[in-house]
């Protein structure tokens, strides 16, 4: 019986990302011991059963959380924003979760472990997006020169959904986490936070991004107990571009010491001539090696 589950999601249209996550799983043999789950959010016959023999279990995602209708509009993929606040009701036979999003893949089995570890004795093993290289954390509009509206993503969606400007400006400033890659136990006190903060969430904000910042408010107002881990677990590469390493054929941080990405994440997209590469396999960008050359590659999985 496997302990551990990652876990994803996707719909039809993310569906050769899904299959290079878990392809980048598979390929570690550390992976024989972990099971993998899917949420349906839309997948067709024909993707499920393509995926059935390389994954443990496929269930139908759910809004556990009533969303209003007129919010949907058909978007089944939203429910990535409610389900995963839930794994333990979809997957009960495990005992520890490992999210990843299924626009992220594992260049490191060491980050699984990290991750698996983190979660120890009911703690959130989470990433900060804050790190070297990172220039601007929290945007602000000036007036007069001294004023400044605050626009960092947190207060924006912490005001938009009425939590109240008191518990807004305890997330204004505070590092923003990103709830695409996590892990939790079971029986962990941390879900019930997140959910009651999602509850709150969902009602006057967007779905997309609820559930984002109900985690914020989980860690930075209800401070349940969390272990952070380095950037390079929940590499955004729309944040900051990494660098290759020519001699390891690997992607790694742009800073020294150059520590392997062990999740590349594609949050965001990464754009180039209006195509997303989340989208388009081919788009390739420009980026550096460790001697100094420049090179154009694509930053999705490949086998």
């Amino acid at each position: 019986m496997k302990k551990n589950v990652i876990v994803s999601l996707a719909d039809a249209n993310y569906f050769p990302l899904l299959e290079e996550l878990i392809d980048s799983i598979k390929r570690f043999k550390e992976s024989e011991k972990i099971a993998i789950c899917i949420l349906d959010a839309g997948l067709t016959k024909e993707q499920k059963e393509k995926i059935s023999k390389n994954v443990d279990e496929i269930k139908s995602a759910e809004w556990d959380i009533k969303v209003p209708e007129n919010k949907v509009q058909g978007k089944d993929w939203l429910k990535s924003q409610v389900s995963r606040a839930f794994l333990p009701n979809y997957f009960p036979n495990y005992e520890k979760y490992l999210w990843i999003d299924c626009d992220a893949w594992v260049n490191d089995w060491n980050c699984v472990e990290l991750y698996f570890k983190a979660c120890d004795n009911g703690k959130l093993g989470i990433t900060q997006t804050l790190g070297p290289g990172y220039k601007i954390t929290s945007k602000v509009n000036w007036l007069f020169g001294k004023l400044a509206i605050i626009k960092s993503q947190n207060f924006k969606h912490a005001v938009k959904s009425n939590i109240g400007y008191r518990n807004a400006r305890k997330l204004a400033f505070a590092p923003h986490i990103n709830i695409g890659v996590f892990s939790l136990e079971r029986d962990s006190k941390g879900w019930s936070s997140w959910q009651n903060n999602l509850s709150k969430t969902l009602k006057a904000g967007n779905i997309f991004g609820s559930e984002g910042l109900a985690i914020n408010m989980s860690v930075y107002i209800d401070n349940i107990e969390t272990e952070f881990l380095p950037l390079n677990c929940n590499w955004i590469t729309s944040n900051l571009l990494p660098k290759y390493d020519d001699q390891k054929n690997t992607f790694v941080e742009p800073y020294l010491p150059n520590y392997k990405i062990g999740i590349m994440h594609l949050a965001a997209g990464i754009w180039k001539d209006n195509k997303d590469m989340r989208v388009d396999k081919s788009v390739q960008i420009q980026i550096e090696t460790l001697d100094k050359k420049k090179i154009h590659k694509s930053l999705r999985f490949s086998s």
